[in-house]
């Protein structure tokens, strides 16, 4: 059963030369128990397609969607009261900073035991009792001293831990986790990525990760959805996506992994991701692609099936008559970064 359905959601920005759109019709789908890995670069608008699924686009920014559903639910319709009542507590999110998404002003229990009250309706000493449980569940010692600490006195590792708990405290059926690793040492990293797929599989919760990394989604997505200038350029099981990647930005993701430069220099992709306000006309990608052709400049790819997935390319990698029709479409002699 999909817990999440989300059908052609755009987010857009006024600006002074017009509407400005930094997610372009994302289609996803989430089920039960499912660990879906996000990637892209930095502006691939991974993070804003999830802050319009929990509601918390920033003003004046514009969240318009086909279906925007969770468990069958129209999140579009729901009263801002209803939309809190499932934000936070069956669709949670943790954030990308720690030190940020946390209030330097109160300790970390008071925060812990707020969510508590707010969303499970405890008393003051049933909130302590289940928040002093959720820190030791996330491996923090001396859970009970740690309640009473400010957010500076903790270390990165155990504010992320702290936001951890914060989200799980109500046993969400879908947590989000946003970049979980970002200024984390690599030794804290692996323990925070082991501890939130021990509570995903503990607890039954469906599981996004959104990363820049393809090493973390390798480890532990089983689906990747591969976000490119706001929009899905790839979608496939992480299985035929690590073996078979088929549109080239994938394939260039994946060629830049540190495992893959066998000591030499790493391989890099030219160019930047384009800013929503300065949009390539044709493929988004093709400035950077190396595959390029003059089509390619000019008419802008679908998203289709392909392979059991889908991806938004001319001419997928795993397509035999890709190299003639490159040809016959005139490529372009070299990509422009």
């Amino acid at each position: 059963m999909s817990l999440i359905q989300i059908e052609n959601l755009n987010v857009e920005f006024p600006s002074a030369s017009g509407p400005m759109r930094v997610v372009d019709e994302v289609s996803l789908s989430l089920s039960e128990g499912e660990v879906l890995g996000i990637v892209g670069e930095s502006g691939s608008g991974k993070s804003m397609t999830m802050l319009a699924l929990m509601g918390l686009v920033p003003f004046p920014g514009r969240v318009t969607a086909d279906r925007l559903s969770f468990a069958g639910r129209d999140l579009q319709k729901l009263t801002d009261r209803e939309r809190r009542k499932i934000s936070g507590k069956d669709i949670a999110m943790i954030f990308q900073e720690p030190m940020t998404s946390l209030n330097p002003s109160f300790t970390v229990g008071f925060q812990l035991m707020e969510t508590l009250r707010v969303h499970e309706g405890l008393d003051r000493e049933a909130a302590r009792r289940r928040a002093t449980e959720l820190v030791e569940q996330v491996g923090i010692p001396a859970a009970a001293n740690r309640l009473r600490s400010f957010p500076h006195q903790l270390s990165g590792g155990m504010n992320q831990r702290v936001m951890i708990a914060m989200a799980i405290a109500c046993n969400p059926k879908v947590l989000i986790a946003d970049e979980p690793t970002t200024a984390l040492d690599v030794t804290i990293q692996a323990q925070i990525l082991e501890l939130l797929l021990s509570l995903q599989r503990e607890r039954g919760m469906a599981l996004i990760l959104i990363t820049h990394n393809m090493g973390v989604v390798a480890d532990t997505a089983q689906r990747v959805a591969v976000m490119y200038a706001g929009e899905i350029v790839e979608e496939r099981s992480a299985v035929d996506l690590f073996a078979a990647p088929q549109h080239p930005y994938t394939a260039a993701l994946l060629a830049a992994r540190p495992e893959c430069s066998e000591g030499g220099p790493l391989a890099t992709i030219p160019g930047v991701v384009p800013g929503p306000a300065d949009l390539p006309a044709g493929c988004l990608f093709g400035p950077r692609c190396a595959f390029a052709t003059l089509r390619s400049r000019k008419d802008r790819p679908a998203l289709r099936d392909w392979l059991g997935g889908r991806v938004r390319c001319h001419y997928p990698l795993g397509d035999a008559t890709r190299n003639a029709r490159i040809k016959a479409d005139q490529p372009v002699a070299e990509a422009t970064p």
